[in-house]
């Protein structure tokens, strides 16, 4: 090996003075830096799409679809139509079938539990309606309609502000056998 050449009155330069001491050095600082930040996003961040009762939820399951099958067997059909006012739901069911006077409408984000509303519309005579507690924002939104016993639902999504009426058929939505 070689050594540098060196004038013998030379000084040679101290490792802080060298660039290449600083570039090799430059990966693992940026390393450091990086999961430094990526730890503290971790702690100090909430995940809400995790359940803390998953497994209540997964035994629920039987219930969800036993409501589809239920609001199926009414002949349920909903036209939803989205204001900025409000809300309003007409509801249709096969003849012989009685309406409920109030339904329950749950507006829920797909990522963000804090921003879901529950309505309770009260039935006049065009159908349902109501007012939102605060305005929808840009999302695919999950509509689900209920009546107050809960004994069926209905379930559709809409991609606010781009559609504001949609039509939730219980016929589509009844589960394979």
């Amino acid at each position: 090996m070689t050594q540098r050449a060196m004038a013998p009155n030379q000084i040679p330069t101290p490792w802080y003075k060298e660039r290449w001491t600083w570039l090799l050095m430059l990966m693992p600082v940026t390393a450091i830096i990086g999961g430094s930040i990526t730890m503290w996003l971790a702690v100090t961040s909430f995940d809400g799409m995790v359940a803390d009762d998953y497994y209540k939820q997964g035994l629920a399951i039987n219930q969800t679809l036993a409501r589809a099958t239920a609001a199926a067997d009414l002949g349920l059909k909903a036209d939803v139509r989205f204001t900025a006012e409000g809300l309003s739901v007409a509801l249709q069911a096969r003849q012989g079938v009685e309406l409920p006077a109030r339904v329950l409408v749950t507006l829920a984000h797909p990522t963000r539990g804090g921003l879901d509303q529950q309505l309770v519309l009260e039935r006049n005579g065009n159908g349902y309606q109501g007012r939102m507690q605060s305005q929808l924002g840009s999302a695919h939104w999950k509509v689900l309609i209920e009546d107050e016993s809960r004994s069926w639902r209905l379930s559709g999504a809409a991609f606010l502000p781009t559609e504001t009426e949609i039509r939730i058929d219980s016929a589509d939505l009844k589960p394979v056998d």
